[in-house]
């Protein structure tokens, strides 16, 4: 049975001036991106699936050119609707974001409500899932990985299987069984550990 990996974008170049789907890789999340290209996994991949945003495009057009494939893109594999708030400086992000984790059925200070982010993910992975016979990247963010992550190993709503703090991480899946392979691990790995 074929396997599917959701894919987070590494570390993007934050700029309080531009909307945050706008933002691109930093220097840093370019360099992790490339290095996951060495990971085992990678060459199985026979279809790309992105977000549109544009630091999930980069990642998935590095991932693209090496595999000489093309790029999916699915406007609905967005992150999280925070666009109510616009920016905020992390330690602030991280409070609203431990709140829409908390309470699921909420809008947190105007956000997509996180069991309607759910509904959307799984609805756009299980739409891909129904025409592919090949290994699939996914390649999109970590708030609607993760929620994604807790509906395939049947958890409830929370923080807890959240991705480690950075973005460029990764889990796998089996697509017959819908029954989840191994959790968040980084792109880069052992690479990520030097980090």
């Amino acid at each position: 049975m074929p396997i599917a990996y959701y894919i987070t974008h590494p570390q993007v170049r934050i700029d309080a001036d531009v909307p945050v789907p706008e933002w691109g890789l930093s220097d840093v999340g370019r360099a992790r991106a490339v290095a996951m290209l060495d990971q085992p996994w990678v060459g199985s991949i026979g279809r790309i699936v992105s977000s549109a945003e544009r630091k999930a495009i980069e990642t998935a057009e590095i991932l693209a050119e090496r595999l000489h494939l093309a790029v999916e893109l699915r406007e609905r594999m967005h992150e999280n609707d925070r666009s109510a708030t616009g920016f905020l400086p992390p330690p602030e992000f991280e409070a609203v974001a431990d709140r829409f984790f908390a309470r699921p059925h909420e809008s947190i200070r105007g956000w997509e409500r996180a069991i309607d982010a759910q509904s959307r993910i799984v609805g756009e992975v299980e739409a891909v899932h129904a025409a592919s016979e090949a290994d699939i990247a996914f390649v999109g963010h970590g708030g609607v990985g993760t929620l994604l992550l807790l509906h395939l190993s049947g958890q409830g709503i929370s923080r807890k299987a959240d991705q480690p703090a950075g973005g460029g991480n990764y889990f796998a899946w089996d697509i017959g069984s819908r029954r989840l392979i191994h959790g968040w691990l980084p792109i880069d790995w052992p690479a990520a550990r030097s980090l």
